[in-house]
């Protein structure tokens, strides 16, 4: 199976991790996002939205990193994406939490506008608007995150034991460590994400990503 990625991306990074951690063996297929690689002509012909990832399996393609990773679960039986219906669904609805909650307000509306040009608002006041709006309801999101959904009594997300959406919601988070973001205001979701980062694979797979956020320490960011 092939993935079309880039190291730096947040969700390619789901899909390194669960695969590195399931002894999966993708054939990755670097799409340079800094030179402008996926507005290509050849790489719209693959992914007309513009963006990665997207896994080719033989003749199947298929973009969105929630989709592949549940695809890619299903295909080696993982523990990690459970049958039991209510369990699978309790994964699902992590997931979803995650992608149309949490990383709507954090990373589109406070990380992305300080990091890259063409997330940035203007006027100047459309910016600020935008950060303070990102802020003040990704701190909603974390409070509900930390009391509620992970609270006191679970290691995981889902419960005890490891699952594709601690895949999945922890590479989301973390795009907050690049503009400087403290999570130890949140000491559930601070305990959780060590747990996720103690896994034998994120350190290989997050190594570039590190760099990233090592380059943008001492830069002026507004941060939660």
């Amino acid at each position: 199976m092939k993935l079309y990625y880039h190291p730096l991306s947040t969700t390619c990074r789901t899909i390194m991790l669960f695969a590195a951690e399931s002894g999966l063996d993708l054939d990755y297929q670097l799409v340079d996002l800094m030179t402008g690689q996926h507005l290509t002509p050849e790489y719209t012909a693959i992914n007309p939205n513009c963006q990665i990832p997207v896994l080719e399996d033989e003749k199947f393609r298929m973009t969105e990193s929630s989709a592949i990773l549940k695809y890619l679960a299903d295909k080696v039986a993982s523990p990690a994406y459970p049958t039991d219906l209510q369990q699978r669904a309790r994964v699902n609805e992590m997931m979803d939490w995650f992608n149309t909650g949490l990383y709507r307000d954090f990373g589109y509306g406070l990380v992305y506008p300080q990091l890259f040009p063409h997330h940035k608002r203007s006027p100047d006041a459309v910016q600020q608007g935008t950060l303070a709006w990102g802020k003040e309801h990704a701190r909603g999101w974390l409070k509900v995150l930390d009391a509620h959904l992970i609270g006191r009594e679970k290691a995981y997300l889902c419960g005890q034991e490891v699952t594709i959406a601690d895949h999945f919601g922890a590479t989301l988070l973390t795009i907050g460590e690049i503009i400087g973001c403290d999570f130890s205001a949140y000491p559930n979701v601070a305990r959780w994400l060590d747990k996720v980062k103690a896994l034998p694979s994120w350190a290989e797979v997050n190594r570039d990503f590190e760099g990233f956020v090592a380059s943008c320490r001492g830069k002026d960011f507004e941060v939660i």
